[in-house]
């Protein structure tokens, strides 16, 4: 059998709504200009236009055709939607074809809300076109898949998209850096 401890010698048990009595309390803000650490809040994702064309079926359900090419134009989009709110919107484009035709076309714009707190001004960008997509990127993946599948196809399972080197590529086209259209 176990014995009973004095009250003193045991730990406080706590339910986990914050910090325990004998727990350190974090160090307030050094500089003393009680700055708000960056905070990044997703409130809302959803789809905004989605299209899925296959002008030949049934003829594309039964293969491909000879020489089957696959074209996929990624954008990012994003802009205020009120104090701290921001919306990112990702813009995919999906052409299927081969020699004869038109396999399938899928357009699927898909965002996100996302509340930006105490984001230094010199980063909002950054945040707004990797950060953010990086977020909504498996929610457009799974979306993208599935409408492929529910269309009679394999899905399209696409690989993850290296977003902070399309907004260095984008920054530095924007900037006019005749070496950035060469890079891939």
């Amino acid at each position: 059998m176990a014995k009973n401890r004095p009250m003193g010698d045991q730990p406080k048990k706590t339910n986990g709504d914050g910090p325990s009595p004998g727990s350190p309390q974090p160090a307030p803000d050094a500089t003393g200009t009680g700055s708000v650490q960056p905070q990044l809040t997703m409130l809302a994702l959803y789809i905004k236009d989605l299209s899925f064309e296959s002008p030949t079926a049934p003829q594309s359900l039964q293969g491909p055709g000879q020489n089957p090419q696959l074209r996929v134009s990624v954008n990012v989009n994003a802009g205020p939607r009120g104090e701290d709110a921001y919306e990112v919107a990702l813009q995919l484009e999906v052409h299927a074809s081969s020699d004869q035709g038109v396999i399938y076309n899928v357009e699927l714009l898909y965002g996100g809300l996302f509340r930006l707190r105490g984001v230094p001004e010199n980063m909002l960008q950054p945040v707004l076109f990797v950060d953010c997509p990086t977020i909504l990127f498996p929610f457009v993946r799974r979306v993208l898949a599935d409408v492929i599948r529910d269309g009679g196809f394999p899905p399209l399972l696409l690989d993850p998209i290296d977003f902070p080197r399309l907004y260095a590529r984008n920054l530095a086209q924007a900037q006019g850096d005749p070496q950035s259209s060469a890079k891939n």
